[in-house]
Order: structure tokens, then C-alpha cells, then sequence
């Protein structure tokens, strides 16, 4: 098996291997955490001023749940955690539970605890796992037993909390990545929401065989997305304006195989506005030149600069005319965002993109749009978000004077979250109550 296949594999595994990337949901005291890793032998994840190695991790399936506990000799460990049979949901249970119990006659006046810090402080050093000092705690506790079965669960998932946290392995996909950075950094992926990302993937149609141009100014999340809907078809290119690329570090945490990076390209705008170059020119060009080739025949090609490098015994395996090496053992994974090939971009300005998003903050998005929407094929579709509503306003209103469009509308999104459990269904008290605001529709020939 190719290392290309092996890659392929392990990007759509079910179980983790060493080197992927992974979503960490840590159950704290203070709330939901959400930490990336690279799993790795020497990988490690800081809690509570401890280090756990990461290393347990390695080959066990996503969604596994593990707790942060200390063995005897003191060294902080993880270990897959086995829930215990609960009946505290049982509805008998509740229905008893709420005509013969109470908690009107409960004082929170700190006496009920009779377990000191010092007694728990004492049981860590002794080794106690953490599952051991809750059961202490409640054993101490003089008030637990005439909680209602609610008061009871809320006090034992405190109590859990504190004394015996628990980290959720989530694999890394648009939903979890982007929901991480909703709580670590905002600022980064542009205050884009968990279901604003949807609606742009959905209202510009981002499908199978799609040729997707972006403009990701969220750090990769936009792009990443696209592509992991794409599969490793079609293709997604990443546009920017002037020489700069825009940063997209965060493509590499979606654990994408080989096939779907090298569908991610990057140019820039002023590339694709230019005149699409004949075949006299492009045979003008380097022979030696990599832009040339095909975005397939990137991920196995090498430069005669590269292979001027390569060991004696290497270039002579190569051959003279055949300067590709599927062959080779030593594999190293494609970079997503290599610049695009000029064939490519003469395909793109003949037949047009699918489909165009615009994520981009920073930038005047009618100008952006303006020069954009030439770049689409008939009837193909649009969406571009943004933080504010009067970017995406001027921006309609624009394109309605100089009809380069039809069916627009801007949306709102809104999502809220519910708590579904037993008799106590409601709203999450804390949630993100903006999205932004997308302005979707359909470019037509203005001739």
C-alpha cells in the first residue's frame, strides 16, 4: 500500500493515529474547554498547573472519553473513563422524587460538609483517584440524601468537575474546529458562527465537482470547510489580494488526506483578472518551472532544481525524462495552498467558477465583489458574509443599479440552543445571540 492510499485511510478512520490532529473538550469547574492537539508521544495537555501525556490517545476512536486522574506515585495520567449504571432519570424515580422530597428546608450555610481540603489534599497524596474523593464527598455530606434526585445530579457533576474532570476526543471537522475557536479566539474566524458557516456552504451550492473561489480572511476555516465538503473533487481556490497570501493555518488541523489537499490552490486576484495566456506563451516559460503542470501532477512531480538536490543514487532512479516518484518511500504530505497552475487558471477564465464565498472583514466587499463576479459562470450562485449590515447593504444595493445579479436577499442567521432533559427543557442561559449577516444570489450575464 501507497503512502498516498495510507494517508487516504487514516484521514477517514474512525480511530486516531500518531501524528492527526484532534479536538479536546475538557469538562472543567469554569465550563466547556476546547483545546486542539497533535498527537504525538511527547504531546501533552496542561490542566491544572499538571501535564497529562497524550500518548494514551493514540489508536482509540473518536468520541472516546477520558478522565484526568493522578495514580499512587503522583504522576497526572489519563485513562478511558467507564460510566457507572445511573437510574437518577429513571421517571418513577422523578415522579416519587418530587412528592416526597424537597429542598425548601436546605441552609447553604457551609456546615453540611464535614470532608475538609486538607482531608481531599491528604487523599490525592494517598493516591485517591478522583472518582474515589467525589464518592468521599458526598459520603460526608449531610444534606445530599434530602436533595431531590435533580439537586442531586447537578451537586455529583459539580463535584465531578472539580475533584475528576473529564476531556471528550472529538475529531477535528468544520463543526468541532470552528466551535473551538468560537470559545478560544473570535477575532480569528471573524465572529463566524457555527451555523453561518453552514448557510455559506449551502446557499453557494458548495457540492461535488464544484471549482469553489473563496476569499478566506477567518484563518483557513472557510477553506478547510469547502474543501472537506468537496472530498478531494473539484477544486477550491484560495484568492487574496497583492502579493501576500492571507493565513490559513487552520486547514491543518482538519486531518484532510493527500487527495483533498492537493485540491486546495491558492492566486491571486489580480492573476485571475489577467488575460488568459496562449500556448505560445506558456511554452516560453522554464522548462524547469512546476506552475506548468497540472494540479495532479504536483503532488508527484519534482523540479530538476529539486532533483539536483537529491542523493546520486536517487536521481538516477528518477531517469532522465521521467522526473516523477510515486515510488519512493519517503513521503512527505502535500502542502495544502500551493499557488495554481497556469493551466488551471486558463480553465477557470474560459469556463468560469460554481460558486464564489467571500469571508473578508477587512476589505471593501463591493470592490471585492465587483471584481469577482466576472469570474463566475452563469447562473452561479454567491455568498458573502459579513460582521455588519451596511457592507452587504451598499453591496445590494450596488449590484441591483448595475444588474449583475438576481435573487438577492440578506439573511440573518439565528441558532439557539436547548437543554433537553427530564421536566427541565429550556434555553441555554448563555449563548451567541449575533451571527453576522450573509448576502446570497445568482450572478447573470450582463450583456
Amino acid at each position: 500500500m501507497s503512502s498516498t492510499e495510507n494517508n487516504t485511510i487514516k484521514a477517514s478512520s474512525r480511530v486516531t493515529w500518531e501524528g492527526c490532529s484532534v479536538v479536546l473538550d475538557i469538562d472543567t469547574k469554569n465550563g466547556h474547554r476546547l483545546d486542539f492537539a497533535r498527537l504525538t508521544p511527547a504531546a501533552s495537555l496542561s490542566h491544572d498547573h499538571k501535564n497529562y501525556s497524550l500518548k494514551p490517545l493514540i489508536g482509540c476512536p473518536f468520541g472516546t472519553v477520558f478522565q484526568l486522574d493522578t495514580s499512587s506515585d503522583h504522576a497526572p495520567f489519563l485513562s478511558p473513563f467507564q460510566p457507572k449504571g445511573n437510574n437518577v432519570n429513571n421517571i418513577e424515580e422523578i415522579k416519587d422524587d418530587r412528592e416526597s422530597r424537597d429542598n425548601r428546608s436546605l441552609i447553604d450555610n457551609n456546615t453540611a460538609q464535614t470532608l475538609t481540603a486538607e482531608d481531599i489534599q491528604h487523599m490525592r497524596r494517598q493516591g485517591a483517584k478522583g472518582d474515589d474523593i467525589v464518592e468521599a464527598v458526598i459520603a460526608n455530606s449531610a444534606t445530599f440524601h434530602k436533595k431531590t434526585s435533580f439537586s442531586q445530579e447537578k451537586y455529583i457533576d459539580k463535584k465531578q468537575k472539580k475533584h475528576a474532570p473529564r476531556v471528550l476526543m472529538r475529531r477535528p471537522v468544520a463543526r468541532s474546529i470552528c466551535e473551538a475557536y468560537i470559545k478560544k479566539n473570535l477575532l480569528k474566524i471573524g465572529f463566524l458562527r457555527v451555523d453561518t458557516l453552514s448557510l455559506l456552504l449551502s446557499m453557494a451550492n458548495v457540492s461535488s465537482n464544484s471549482d469553489v473561489l473563496v476569499v478566506d480572511m477567518v484563518g483557513g476555516l472557510l477553506t478547510g470547510a469547502v474543501a472537506e465538503r468537496l472530498g478531494g473533487t473539484g477544486f477550491v481556490c484560495n484568492s487574496y489580494l497583492g502579493q501576500t497570501p492571507h493565513a490559513m493555518d487552520i486547514v491543518n488541523l482538519f486531518n484532510l488526506s493527500d487527495e483533498i489537499r492537493k485540491r486546495i490552490v491558492r492566486s491571486s486576484i489580480s492573476d485571475l483578472l489577467s488575460p488568459k495566456e496562449s500556448p505560445q506563451q506558456n511554452s516560453k516559460q522554464d522548462v524547469g518551472s512546476v506552475e506548468s503542470q497540472s494540479i495532479d501532477q504536483m503532488s508527484v512531480s519534482v523540479s530538476m532544481e529539486e532533483a539536483s538536490r537529491l542523493p546520486e543514487n536517487r536521481i538516477s532512479d528518477l531517469g532522465a525524462e521521467n522526473t516523477t516518484f510515486p515510488v519512493l518511500k519517503a513521503h512527505k504530505a502535500i502542502k495544502a495552498g500551493e499557488k495554481a497552475s497556469q493551466e488551471i487558471l486558463n480553465s477557470w477564465k474560459e469556463n468560469g467558477f460554481s460558486s464564489l464565498i467571500i469571508a473578508a472583514l477587512d476589505l471593501d466587499t463591493w470592490t471585492v465583489v465587483r471584481d469577482l463576479l466576472p469570474l463566475l459562470s452563469n447562473s452561479a450562485p454567491f455568498a458573502i458574509y459579513h460582521q455588519y449590515l451596511q457592507p452587504l447593504a451598499t453591496c445590494m444595493h450596488n449590484l441591483q443599479l448595475e444588474k449583475l445579479a438576481i435573487g438577492l436577499q440578506i439573511t440573518e442567521p439565528w441558532l439557539r440552543e436547548y437543554q433537553v432533559l427530564p421536566s427541565r427543557t429550556h434555553p441555554h442561559m448563555k449563548m451567541s445571540a449575533f451571527g453576522g449577516y450573509i448576502l446570497s444570489g445568482t450572478k447573470i450575464c450582463s450583456s
